[in-house]
Order: structure tokens, then sequence, then C-alpha cells
């Protein structure tokens, strides 16, 4: 299928440029594996998008995006972009079933969560150990279980576990959290939450389901084993740039390297969001990088002709 503009990933990034290109005059076609929203759609309340001075839910936001590209008549495909490459000119997307041909390409399918590499994490995932909050938390009602990880994803969905579960263990590496001074002082005083800093998760124990974890503390070296029925990992993101290894620049940690107009090295092919090397990583910045690839790829498109 022939289109202007082939967006990867139904995020808030790729579903942006999907409604700025579409605006632009540009034959769009987005392509999401998953629910469109990305990592924000999994997440329980945001509270800094501008527009919602009462917070909203992250499916709900997402719900209102895809609602608004559809307006726009851009095609929302559901299947797994499988690779990229180029061909006289134009670029070709190949999906599970389908190949599409466009002269410009937005990549934007964001991260995955960073696993934690212990011993019980591959074997209990599923039962017990989890990446996300919003989609497993109803399920531990009056269980104690742990959050790995202080920064704003890990307390964001700590707070969210807390109106189920009977008590949250949130473990950080560091000596500090790295979360947001509003967000580490609303859980102060909490009753059952207990946080301990600088201290590192060896492995999750359980034969059927998930028990307990056995944590260092890196100050003393003690260990110990804190029984609990759940993990939730959030302990940074990877970037999902298998399927670009060979076309554009990655920096050390493999994000795609951009320009100011969100310009990859291979000339009509761009990033958006959470896949770009940057510092700030947020729904409102994945937005805005949005917007900027799709007016960037409509200028690109105006050269050429």
């Amino acid at each position: 299928m022939s289109h202007d503009l082939i967006v990867i990933g139904g995020g808030p990034a790729g579903l942006t440029a999907g409604i700025y290109g579409a605006r632009a005059g540009l034959n769009c076609a987005v392509i999401e594996m998953a629910l469109p929203g990305g990592h924000a759609a999994t997440t329980h309340y945001i509270e800094n998008y501008p527009g919602f001075p009462e917070g909203i839910s992250g499916i709900e936001l997402a719900e209102k995006m895809k609602k608004q590209v559809l307006r726009f008549g851009v095609d929302i495909v559901g299947s797994e972009a499988k690779s990229v490459s180029r061909d006289n000119g134009s670029f070709i997307v190949k999906t599970d079933s389908r190949q599409f041909v466009a002269p410009t390409v937005i990549v934007a399918i964001g991260t995955n969560w960073k696993e934690l590499n212990v011993p019980g994490e591959t074997e209990l995932r599923g039962r017990g150990v989890s990446y996300c909050a919003t989609c497993d938390g109803p399920l531990f009602k009056n269980r104690d279980v742990a959050v790995v990880g202080c920064g704003n994803s890990g307390l964001q969905e700590g707070k969210f576990l807390m109106q189920f579960v009977n008590h949250v263990t949130f473990i950080e590496f560091l000596p500090h959290m790295t979360a947001d001074r509003i967000l580490s002082d609303s859980l102060e005083g909490e009753e059952n939450a207990k946080f301990l800093l600088n201290h590192e998760v060896m492995s999750i124990n359980g034969s059927e389901r998930v028990e307990s974890i056995t944590v260092h503390d890196r100050q003393t070296g003690e260990q110990k084993i804190i029984p609990v029925s759940g993990v939730f990992i959030y302990v940074g993101l990877e970037p999902n740039t298998d399927m670009l290894k060979n076309i554009v620049d990655l920096d050390e940690k493999g994000f795609v390297v951009v320009d100011a107009r969100m310009r990859t090295c291979e000339p009509g092919l761009f990033a958006a969001g959470d896949i770009c090397s940057k510092t700030i990583r947020q729904v409102v910045t994945a937005c805005a990088e949005g917007a900027t690839a799709a007016l960037s790829a409509y200028h690109y498109i105006d050269r050429m002709k």
C-alpha cells in the first residue's frame, strides 16, 4: 500500500505525528502492534499533561488521541512492523502480512521496560512478576508487593497499587529517589509503604508463583528475604531499535540520534518520542516531537516535488 507518510508506533508521538501529517495533507498510516497509546495507556493517572487540570487516566488520554487521529482520516493498522528498508528513493515497511511504501517514515516505536536480569524474573513473569501495575494491580488485592525502582514510573504505579494491596515495599538501587519531588512528598507518612534505598534485588523467589524477593543492602552488605506476592519492575527503558541498527545512527545506549527537526542521518526517515536520544521522556515532549517530525516530513516531500 502506498502512502505519503508511514508512522511506526501508535504512542503519543506516533498519534500526534498522524494528526499533524494528515492536517498537512499527507496520506498517512500509523502502524501499531498493540492498543494505541504506548506506555501512557498503561499509566493509571497522568496529572502533568496540559489541558487536564484534574488529571486524566492514561487509557482515557490515549483513547482521545486515537479518536482525534481517526477524525482526520488516518489509517491505524493493527500490526507489527518487522523491517524498514529503502528502494528507489522510497521506504518499504514490512509487517506480518502487508507491505507499505512511502517516501517518508517516522519511527516512534518507543521503548520496553528494562529487566532486572536476576534469577526468577523470567521464570515467574506473569505469575507475580509484572511491568504494569495498571494492568495487574487489582490481582494483588490485600497482598504484599514490591516495586523496584523509585523513579517517576515506580512511584506513580506504586501509588496506584496502594489502593488495592496490603503493603508496598519500594526498592531503589541508588541511595536516593530519582522521582519528582511532588511524587516522593505525596508518599511521605503512608503507613502501608516502606522504602529500601541503596538496596539491590538479588533474586525473585517462588515455585509456581512469586513468594518472596532477596535484597542486598549495599551499605551494610546484609541480605534479607522479603515475603511478597508480586514484584513490579520499573528500572529504566530499552529502545526498540533492532530494525534500525544498520540504517540510522544510535547513541551508546541504543537510542536514535536526531536533530532539532527530528531528522535521522537517513534522508526521509525521522524519529520521535521515547526512542530518541534525549534527557526527558514525557507524554508532552513525545507529542511535541511527533508534531515536529510530521511537519519535517511534509517539508521533505514538498522539496522533493
